[in-house]
C-alpha cells in the first residue's frame, strides 16, 4: 500500500501470457503500479477497474498463442473501451507485418521480442510521459474554452462568429432595431439576449417570442395584449410582450411569420412608439427596443408582397447575417466539448471527453441543423457511450457500426462525412444530380467524381 501523502504510483497493465516473463517485467517495473493478465478477458476486467495509461501486450495471447488473432481483438477492445490509452504491442523477429498494423490500427508504439528491458523501459516511460502531458492540455483546454464565451453565453473561437459578436457590442447600446438572419439552431435567441445584456437596457426585462409558434388569432393580443371583455375568454386586462418589455428589449423570433394585418400595428408601434391594447382606445407611451430574426427570405417576400418594406427598414435598422456552424472553423469541437460536460453532470458523470475518431467526426459533418442539432447528437452520444470517452458511433451520424469504427483517422471521419453528406442531398432532390450539387455547394461534375470515388449509385 502506498505512504500516504505520497503521489499514487502510474498504472502500467502487462498483457503477456508466459508466467516467466510476467515476474520479470513486474520485477522491472518497480517504479509503477503493475497490474498483470494473461488472456484478453482478464486484460479488459483490469483495464475496467484499474484504468491504465499504459498497456504493454503480446499479441501471441491464448487461445491463439502462436498467432496474433486474439492479440489484436485485445488491442481493438482496449482502444473501443479507453482510446486515449497508449498500447505498446509486442514485435518478434521477423513480424515487422504485425508491429505496422499495430501502429495503423491504434497502438502507440512496439518493441521486439525478446525482450530488453531497458529498452522495453524506455518505451513506457516515453508513453507514460506523453499520456501525462495530454492530460495537462486537456486540463488547460478546458480553461482555454472557459475563455470563448462571447456576450455573456455564446462559446464560440471562430473568426466568423467573433465578428458577429463584435457588430453586436458596437450596436448594443444604440436604440438602433437589430435584424438577426440566419438558418434555424445557429443561436439568434442567444445572440439577441447577449445584445441585450451588452446594453444600457440589461436592468429592464428580456422578453422573447416565437412568431412562428403562436396561432395567427392569438398573436395580436400576445405582442399588444387586451383589455377585459375584449372578446370571449378575456376575463381580465393582460399586458402583451410589447408592455412587457417596457424599457428593455423583445425579441421577435421568426418575424417573417407575421400576419400582414398585424404588421401595420407593428409598424405603427415602431413609428409612434405607443400601442393600444385589443379592445382598448387609450394609447400606451412605450420605450422598447426591438431585436428580430428569422430564417426567412425577407427581400422575396417583399416581392411576393407577403412582407412590408417600409415595415423591413423599420425593423432592419442593423442587419447581422449569423453564419451556419459549419462556417464557424473550430467552433464544432469546441461546442462538442462544453456540450460534453454540461450533459456529463446531468446525465452520465462517467463520462469524461471526446475521442479523436469523434472529433474528426464532428469537424467533418456539415451540421445542417446547426448547434442545435450538435448539442442533440453529443446528449445522446453522453447518454449511450460505454467508455469514458465518446466515440464516433455514439454520435449516430448515419454510418453502420462497420464503418463508425473505421474512423481512425480525420481521412477516413471525412470520407464518411462526405458519404452520408452526398445520399443525402440526393435523397432530398429525387436523384436530381444538378439540385443535388447546388445544395452541396460544388458542380455537377465534381459530384459525379465523388459519386465515381466513393462507389455511390446515383439511385442511393
Amino acid at each position: 500500500m502506498p505512504d500516504k501523502g505520497k503521489e499514487p504510483l502510474e498504472k502500467l497493465l502487462i498483457v503477456e501470457d508466459d508466467p516467466g516473463l510476467q515476474k520479470q517485467l513486474k520485477w522491472a517495473y518497480e517504479d509503477f503500479e503493475v497490474i498483470v493478465a494473461g488472456d484478453r478477458e482478464t486484460a479488459i476486467n483490469m483495464l475496467r477497474a484499474e484504468e491504465p495509461d499504459v498497456v504493454t501486450l503480446d499479441l501471441g495471447l491464448p487461445p491463439d498463442p502462436d498467432g496474433t488473432t486474439e492479440g489484436f481483438a485485445t488491442m481493438d477492445a482496449i482502444l473501443s473501451l479507453k482510446p486515449d490509452t497508449k498500447v505498446i504491442v509486442a514485435s518478434g523477429h521477423g513480424e515487422k507485418d504485425s508491429a505496422l498494423r499495430a501502429i495503423a490500427s491504434g497502438a502507440w508504439d512496439f518493441y521486439q521480442k525478446p525482450v530488453d528491458i531497458d529498452e522495453l523501459g524506455l518505451i513506457v516511460r516515453r508513453a507514460f510521459h506523453v499520456r501525462k502531458l495530454e492530460i495537462e492540455n486537456s486540463v488547460l483546454s478546458a480553461k482555454h474554452d472557459d475563455n470563448h464565451q462571447v456576450l455573456g453565453q455564446i462559446i464560440t473561437g471562430a473568426p466568423e462568429m467573433l465578428k458577429v459578436a463584435q457588430m453586436i457590442e458596437r450596436v448594443a447600446d444604440t436604440n438602433a432595431s437589430v435584424m438577426l438572419l440566419g438558418a434555424s439552431g445557429t443561436g439568434k435567441e442567444l445572440l439577441a439576449r447577449g445584445l441585450h445584456d451588452s446594453s444600457n437596457r440589461r436592468d429592464n426585462a428580456f422578453v422573447a417570442i416565437n412568431c412562428a409558434a403562436i396561432p395567427e388569432n392569438l398573436l395580436e393580443s400576445e405582442l399588444f395584449g387586451h383589455e377585459k371583455g375584449a372578446f370571449t375568454g378575456a376575463v381580465k386586462t393582460t399586458e402583451g410582450k410589447i408592455e412587457q418589455a417596457n424599457g428593455g428589449t423583445l425579441f421577435l423570433d421568426e418575424v417573417g411569420d407575421i400576419p400582414l394585418p398585424l404588421q401595420v400595428k407593428l409598424l405603427r408601434f415602431i413609428q409612434e412608439r405607443v400601442i393600444e391594447r385589443i379592445g382598448g382606445r387609450k394609447a400606451i407611451p412605450v420605450d422598447t427596443r426591438i431585436v428580430c430574426a428569422t430564417h426567412q427570405n425577407l427581400d422575396e417576400m417583399i416581392a411576393d408582397n407577403s412582407f412590408r418594406e417600409d415595415l423591413y427598414y423599420r425593423l432592419a435598422e442593423i442587419v447581422i447575417k449569423i453564419p451556419a456552424l459549419a462556417e464557424r472553423s473550430g467552433d464544432a469541437s469546441l461546442l462538442a466539448r462544453h456540450f460534453q460536460k454540461k450533459f456529463a453532470e446531468e446525465i452520465n458523470p462517467a463520462v469524461k471527453g471526446i475521442a479523436p475518431d469523434a472529433l474528426a467526426a464532428l469537424e467533418a459533418w456539415d451540421w445542417p441543423g446547426n448547434v442545435r442539432e450538435l448539442e442533440n447528437r453529443i446528449k445522446r452520444a453522453v447518454i449511450m457511450a460505454d467508455g469514458k470517452m465518446i466515440a464516433a458511433k455514439d454520435l449516430d451520424m448515419g454510418e453502420s457500426d462497420e464503418e463508425t469504427t473505421d474512423l481512425l483517422n480525420l481521412k477516413a471521419a471525412r470520407e464518411a462525412a462526405d458519404r452520408a453528406a452526398i445520399i443525402r442531398a440526393i435523397s432530398q432532390t429525387d436523384g436530381n444530380i444538378s439540385n443535388a450539387a447546388k445544395l452541396l455547394g460544388i458542380s455537377r461534375p465534381t459530384l459525379y467524381d465523388l459519386l465515381k470515388q466513393y462507389q455511390l449509385q446515383q439511385a442511393s
